[in-house]
């Protein structure tokens, strides 16, 4: 998917999370997914895509990236339940 995208990764239900963004998010999905360079998500295994939201504009991306990693935890928990209330991996979803 080669579009600007927000994403949040999970270690697990109500794990650690991370927040991200990227113009190719197959590409870094598959990146944090397999360790390929060391930092945060590979430290505290965080692989698992919990949410994602598309953009038209990187800037208006990063926005939204700044504003997510303002919130409040149970404020980010709130938006991953609303969205996948299974904590499902949406990976495949987005490798198709």
């Amino acid at each position: 998917m080669k579009r600007p995208c927000v994403y949040i990764l999970a270690s697990g239900r109500n794990g650690t999370l991370y927040i991200g963004v990227t113009s190719d998010l197959a590409k870094r999905l598959w990146k944090h997914k397999n360790d390929v360079t060391a930092g945060f998500t590979k430290q505290y295994q965080v692989h698992t895509l919990v949410h994602v939201e598309a953009f038209e504009t990187m800037p208006d991306a990063i926005l939204r990236e700044k504003q997510l990693k303002k919130w409040r935890r149970e404020w980010k928990l709130e938006l991953i339940e609303t969205t996948n209330p299974d904590w499902r991996d949406l990976y495949d979803d987005i490798m198709r």
